[in-house]
């Protein structure tokens, strides 16, 4: 049976009504929950549509939805952004485009989304005074380790459009703590995987194909390694960044400090779903040589020294149990059936 993992510790509550871009998505939906159930004030920005729909937000339970204050707007709207941030202590950002196979035919709306929209969030809360803004990079940034573990001062190397401009979103926000000294943090997740994850990503990939029946699967290079992070341990992150002064100015890796391989992954889940696998390679799936990320690994040092974070769902024996809630909440039909297993989605 799934647990519910979310922790009933806080750090104390400096910044107590916060803003959340991106909420709708796979981490900000569960950022939203964490911090409800933390007891902050949240409103939670979610990209307009004409359906009404505020993505995965939907699916969170009444007792957490009914204390969020939700603002459909676009991040690439400046008087939107100025407008939902309005009164708020702190804004943790991560609405962006994330999808590396998307960003290799359409970069010009990662440059909108990524750069412009972050250009949005900083000019705001520096016209309102916001306490303290905490910003979204990726692991992405630094491209195949040069060294390992990889620290905070590993050069930035972008290898697709998307961690382009994710390098230029994390150098703006960067630049107006310097210039203006806006309250800026920076924290870098590598690889987070949980529930609600969206399918392009190779974790739900493949529980997805595995749970549908499949026993040969489709995947793209398989020695790529990753440090993967259970998604409860990257939201509390992002409440640790928020409540730590000593964070303004700062880029913090969130890493479990354990590497492995995809196919070591995929061979992971199959064991815990009891099931036999073969892996089949999809050209579609790889990505154009220089643009693979051979090797992430993450040095989490900083992020423990300058607050109280530790990964819960750290090593083998972590991630292990972060792919049994993750598979879990996979296996539940109500909740696969909002994924296309049988087709790639970039």
């Amino acid at each position: 049976m799934c647990q519910n993992t979310y922790s009933n510790t806080r750090n104390p509550m400096q910044y107590k009504k916060v803003l959340v871009t991106g909420a709708d998505g796979f981490i900000g939906s569960h950022l939203v929950e964490h911090l409800v159930r933390q007891g902050y004030s949240v409103k939670a920005f979610v990209l307009y549509n004409s359906f009404n729909s505020w993505g995965w937000l939907d699916s969170l339970p009444p007792d957490v939805m009914k204390d969020v204050e939700v603002f459909t707007g676009d991040i690439r709207d400046p008087e939107g952004v100025r407008t939902a941030m309005a009164k708020c202590d702190a804004v943790l950002h991560l609405a962006a485009l994330i999808a590396i196979p998307y960003s290799y035919h359409s970069p010009d709306t990662y440059v909108d989304t990524n750069i412009k929209g972050t250009l949005h969030v900083l000019q705001a809360a520096r016209a309102l005074g916001v306490g303290k803004v905490v910003h979204t990079s990726t692991s992405e940034v630094y491209g195949t380790a040069q060294f390992v573990p990889i620290t905070e001062e590993h050069p930035l190397h972008a290898q697709s459009p998307y961690s382009a401009t994710k390098v230029a979103a994390d150098q703006l926000a960067l630049s107006f703590y310097r210039s203006f000294a806006t309250p800026v943090a920076v924290i870098r997740p590598f690889n987070t995987y949980g529930p609600r994850q969206s399918a392009r990503a190779v974790i739900p990939t493949v529980i997805t194909q595995l749970a549908a029946g499949a026993r040969s699967i489709k995947l793209g290079a398989l020695s790529p390694t990753r440090d993967f992070n259970y998604v409860l341990d990257t939201v509390r992150a992002f409440e640790a960044v928020l409540q730590a002064d000593q964070s303004v100015g700062q880029v913090l890796n969130a890493g479990s400090n354990y590497e492995i391989s995809i196919g070591d992954t995929a061979r992971l889940i199959a064991d815990i779903m009891g099931v036999s696998l073969s892996i089949e390679c999809d050209e579609q799936r790889l990505r154009p040589e220089k643009s693979e990320v051979e090797r992430l690994w993450a040095d989490n040092s900083r992020l423990r020294l300058l607050t109280d974070w530790q990964p819960a769902f750290g090593g083998l024996d972590g991630f292990r149990r972060g792919l049994e809630e993750t598979i879990c909440w996979f296996s539940k039909p109500e909740n696969v059936r909002n994924y296309k297993a049988g087709i790639y989605n970039i």
